[in-house]
């Protein structure tokens, strides 16, 4: 307890004074930076050529450092050059200035329009900037700034790196950079002053020269010449007296009927606003002198029409509103909704007329009293009479998402058969001869996945999307698509082969939409043919077993095709969807049975010939039957099923769920021999007598391996085999052979049922919600923008247009190819067509406003479209012959006409109180200024003075001094380099140290000898003497203005 009660001993602690502290560890990454960077020493490249600053390549290269726990970025900003530029990296040259230093003085690039805003302010083609890491951190302390330069001057004494390093201090949107540039035996300053207002002794020339002198602070009387370059910029945001000329489209016409229908398969393009918003006029004297031009607060020689350079930029509209991106963005909308077709337009249109019927005892009534289904003729009325009743019954006439006439023009124009009395008899619209096949604007619809563009689907998609942005929204989608599917029904219940489609099996190319439209109309043509077909003669039915066929036919057979056409009267749509359909009633077949055809497969050869050939189509060449002799007859076979791509991948998915044991490859192979079933079926019944062999033969000539060999007389004799593979025990070929009886095609089930697979389309197509239908048609959306971008943009013949068309055509055609592409890449295709649209629709603004039709001279045309064309391509273009030249007489007179309309509102604001119109005119001078100039007053003026001074001694190198001045409305900035002399102590001339002593600039606490401990106090603000403490063998004296 004793022992407790004592005070704790004291610890002994000792501070180690050598660790580095934060600041060091700070300057030591900075210099690490550097060094890997490898901007170490001097390299003097070629000098700048005119304009490269915008027409160069500007690379960077970032890094991140920390000092304590607040992370800055380090990046470093170049002009790439030529290899021939850096040959001489690796010479380190002395006693001349860095090669930054030098560029403060080339005249090539001033004002350069698309630049880093220091390459702007100080025409640097290198240099390196510490920032803060994130963009809400600043330096905002005067003590923290003098720390970070402090930082960056020893570092670049320390690396003997040659580049400009600024640091950016204050908040970012102000843009303020102090850094510093150190070589052999000079330093450059980079100081920044950024003010609000403006002070009225810097709005001049004048003043100006007087602030950079008095900066400069040059010994020599008189004072060298000041190189002064100025530009001054006039903003033109008048566009009254030229009108835009873009036409908005007329609705009325398009309900009205007026245009007619045609009109739906053609999409809007243009800005609904001026895409150009402000045109820049800068007009610069790039060679002027001290003492040549006056310009002060009295008077002024800067006249812009006597500029002897004028430059024109153009403003863009911040995303102008655009007709066919507007189209496009809107039909995209309609992919997020959620609803279904039912929810959007009330109860299902689709429900049962029994429905209404509120007496149960009606229900068995519906099925015992005859209900024969009527064939409409196909015309208008019929196609929209189903689906409008019902809406009426629900809603009124009035609130139906679209009228009569719209839905009308609408349904002429998808299906241009219905205006006939006749339909068109079982041809597609679209050509397959079509010239256009080969060429790219054709073939866009294999890259996108969409359809061709004369097409149901592709006109579907136009009208839809249309519908969507004119007529009704989403309720009109949803109505048009319920006309649509039950115009699909009506068709397929009454044999119409569908318009604008190519005959054939789906193509896979296309889009899931005009695919599943694509084997409806395949369902509809073998449906048709079949029902034709029971009109007919079965040699009708069959062309090609005429003559053959007909010369083999019996009394018998004739009587079995008397029942067959018998039979062949029913309603085919009656009968059973299974799989166990067949064409052939039971006593058909029990005749068959009757005739032999079982003992096929049991029986010998003499039993199977006795059976009479069916359904042959001709004979084959010169081949016979390897065991009778008999001519080899081709088999009149079925077609394959068609497929559309969802059923290809639900078939492939059901085929790998078999597995791989013995059993699901068996199951797999019989299900994927369906096809070869039915045609060694079909050649059984056109060759009695067959073997496989002879199948083989016709069907895979390959598997039949024919030699030469010598038989028992010694003649030489072809001797023919199965292949190897066709040897293998339990062969699928094989098994199907032995299976197969000789039934002819006609008497076959059916591979392909088409009543089973056009119910599933109609389905199909009746349970797509208006978001699923806007994903199938979204493709043909695009690529309908993207044809019309491609015509507008011949029209113009722009260049960049071209690039940017084909690079958006690259880029869809990557995502479209994806069964469910991501929104965000189809946003950006859409973003890039309406930028397109934006582009197109600036240049035709330009044209009007710069009267290019309206020029008679075919020379000056064609240099006014040279002209246009760079405004949109260039960020700034040079006008040639300055306010002389032709477009430069078109861009005085757009200014005089502005300058007209506001001094004509400023007399009708002539009522007003005499104090306040005074108020209003300004000063005398400002008022006689503006009633004879052209121009309003500039909104921004930029200039840049340059001399070379010795400092600080006039026997001192000269050294080169530059200011940048920009002076707007709500801003002033300059942008200050100056260059100071740096001496080594071995070298430090007495006499200069003596004579600032005697200025009273500085104070020596004890007597010059060698400044060994540098002791120094500063005495005025306007001179400090800073000396090293000695490291090394020479020791460095920094004189600098503060």
């Amino acid at each position: 307890m004793a022992a407790d009660s004592e005070p704790e001993s004291e610890v002994f602690e000792i501070t180690d004074f050598t660790t580095a502290s934060e600041w060091e560890r700070f300057i030591s990454k900075v210099e690490e930076v550097l060094n890997d960077w490898k901007l170490i020493g001097n390299s003097l490249g070629k000098p700048l050529e005119k304009g490269i600053f915008t027409s160069g390549a500007w690379e960077e290269k970032s890094d991140e450092i920390s000092f304590a726990d607040f992370k800055f970025s380090v990046t470093h900003h170049y002009l790439v050059q030529d290899s021939a530029d850096k040959e001489g990296k690796d010479e380190v040259l002395e006693d001349v200035i860095p090669q930054s230093m030098q560029d403060l003085l080339c005249m090539n690039n001033d004002f350069p329009p698309r630049a880093h805003c220091l390459v702007r302010w100080y025409g640097l083609r290198e240099f390196v900037v510490i920032a803060p890491a994130a963009n809400h951190d600043a330096v905002l302390s005067e003590s923290k700034c003098n720390l970070l330069l402090s930082s960056v001057s020893i570092a670049l004494g320390n690396t003997g790196c040659q580049v400009p390093l600024f640091v950016q201090i204050h908040h970012k949107w102000r843009r303020m950079y102090v850094g510093e540039c150190q070589g052999h035996g000079v330093r450059t300053d980079f100081e920044m002053v950024h003010l609000r207002k403006v002070p009225n002794q810097y709005t001049h020339l004048s003043g100006l020269l007087d602030i950079f002198k008095s900066k400069i602070g040059c010994p020599l009387t008189p004072l060298p010449p000041v190189s002064i370059a100025i530009r001054f910029t006039y903003v033109l945001q008048d566009w009254q007296q030229y009108f835009w000329p873009q036409q908005p489209p007329d609705i009325d016409a398009l309900v009205g009927g007026e245009v007619g229908g045609l009109e739906f398969g053609k999409l809007p393009f243009g800005a609904c606003e001026d895409p150009i918003s402000e045109l820049h006029l800068a007009t610069t004297w790039p060679h002027l002198t001290e003492g040549i031009i006056v310009d002060n607060d009295v008077y002024s020689d800067l006249d812009p029409i006597q500029a002897p350079h004028w430059s024109v930029r153009v403003r863009k509209a911040d995303n102008p509103q655009c007709l066919l991106g507007d189209f496009v963005t809107e039909f995209f909308k309609i992919c997020r909704r959620k609803e279904s077709t039912d929810e959007i337009l009330g109860r299902s249109t689709f429900e049962e007329e029994g429905r209404e019927i509120a007496d149960i005892t009606h229900a068995l009534s519906k099925l015992t009293e005859p209900a024969p289904v009527p064939i409409h003729k196909l015309s208008v009325s019929n196609m929209v009479h189903t689906a409008k009743k019902k809406i009426r019954k629900h809603r009124g006439v009035e609130e139906s998402p679209l009228n009569n006439d719209v839905l009308n023009t609408i349904l002429l124009f998808l299906f241009p058969d219905a205006a006939s009395e006749k339909p068109l008899d079982g041809s597609s619209s679209t050509d397959s001869n079509n010239p256009l096949s080969e060429s790219e604007e054709y073939n866009l619809y294999n890259q996108f996945k969409s359809a061709p563009s004369d097409s149901l689907t592709y006109k579907l998609a136009l009208c839809l999307c249309m519908i969507n942005f004119y007529h009704g929204g989403l309720k009109g989608v949803a109505h048009l698509w319920q006309e649509f599917v039950l115009e699909m029904r009506f068709r397929w219940e009454n044999n119409f082969l569908i318009p604008g489609l190519t005959s054939g099996p789906p193509d896979l190319r296309c889009c899931l939409l005009h695919q599943k439209l694509q084997m409806l109309n395949c369902c509809i043509e073998r449906k048709k043919a079949r029902d034709e077909g029971r009109k007919t003669n079965t040699s009708e039915i069959y062309p090609g077993d005429t003559g053959k066929a007909g010369d083999q036919l019996g009394p018998d057979n004739l009587k079995d095709m008397d029942k067959e056409k018998g039979e062949i009267g029913k309603s085919w749509d009656s009968w059973s969807d299974s799989e166990e359909e067949f064409f052939e009633c039971l006593s058909d077949t029990e005749e068959l049975k009757g005739n032999g055809q079982e003992s096929g497969k049991k029986g010998g050869p003499k039993e199977v010939a006795s059976l009479k050939p069916e359904g042959r189509l001709h004979q084959h060449g010169k081949l016979t039957l390897l065991h009778n002799g008999e001519p080899l007859y081709i088999p009149v076979t079925q077609e394959p099923a068609p497929m559309t791509e969802d059923l290809l991948e639900e078939q492939s998915e059901v085929l790998a769920k078999l597995g791989t044991s013995a059993e699901g490859a068996h199951l797999r192979a019989r299900m994927q021999s369906a096809c070869l079933l039915s045609d060694m079926e079909s050649f059984k019944a056109a060759n009695p007598g067959c073997f496989l062999e002879d199948f083989v033969r016709w069907y895979s000539p390959r598997d039949y391996i024919e030699e030469e060999v010598v038989d028992e007389k010694g003649n030489m004799v072809l001797k023919g085999e199965l292949s190897a593979r066709m040897k293998i025990p339990s062969n699928m070929w094989v098994e199907a052979w032995e299976t197969a009886k000789p039934i002819p095609a006609r008497r076959q089930r059916r591979l392909f049922d088409d009543t089973r697979e056009a119910e599933k389309v109609l389905h199909y197509l009746a349970v797509q919600k208006p978001a699923d239908l806007a994903r199938h048609l979204l493709p043909c959306v695009i690529h309908a923008a993207v044809l019309k971008v491609k015509e507008e943009e011949n029209l113009e013949n722009i260049s960049s247009v071209k690039k940017i068309i084909k690079q958006i055509i690259t880029h869809s055609s990557k995502v479209l190819h994806f069964p469910n592409p991501e929104d965000k890449k189809l946003e950006e295709i859409i973003h890039q067509i309406t930028n397109v649209e934006a582009i197109i629709a600036r240049a035709r603004s330009l044209k009007a406003k710069f009267g290019t039709e309206k020029c008679e001279q075919e020379e000056e045309k064609e240099d006014l479209e040279r002209f246009v064309s760079c405004l949109l391509e260039q960020p700034e273009v040079l006008v040639v012959g300055a306010g002389r030249g032709h477009a430069g007489k078109i861009i005085h007179k757009l200014f005089v006409n502005a300058q007209r309309l506001t001094e004509s509102s400023d007399e009708a604001a002539a009522v007003a109180p005499p104090e306040e119109e005074l108020k209003r005119m300004g000063s005398p001078e400002e008022r006689r200024h503006n009633s004879v100039s052209d121009f309003p007053p500039p909104a921004g003026r930029e200039l840049i003075l340059r001399t070379t001074v010795p400092r600080p001694a006039p026997y001192s190198r000269a050294l080169p001094q530059r200011m940048y001045s920009v002076l707007t409305k709500e801003d002033f900035r300059l942008a200050v380099c100056r260059f100071v002399f740096i001496m080594s102590q071995n070298k430090v001339d007495e006499w200069l140290v003596r004579e600032m002593c005697r200025l009273g600039w500085l104070m020596l606490e004890e007597p010059l000898i060698g400044f060994k401990a540098g002791k120094l106090r500063l005495c005025s603000s306007k001179l400090v003497i800073r000396s090293i403490p000695q490291r090394r063998e020479t020791e460095l004296v920094t004189i600098f203005v503060s």
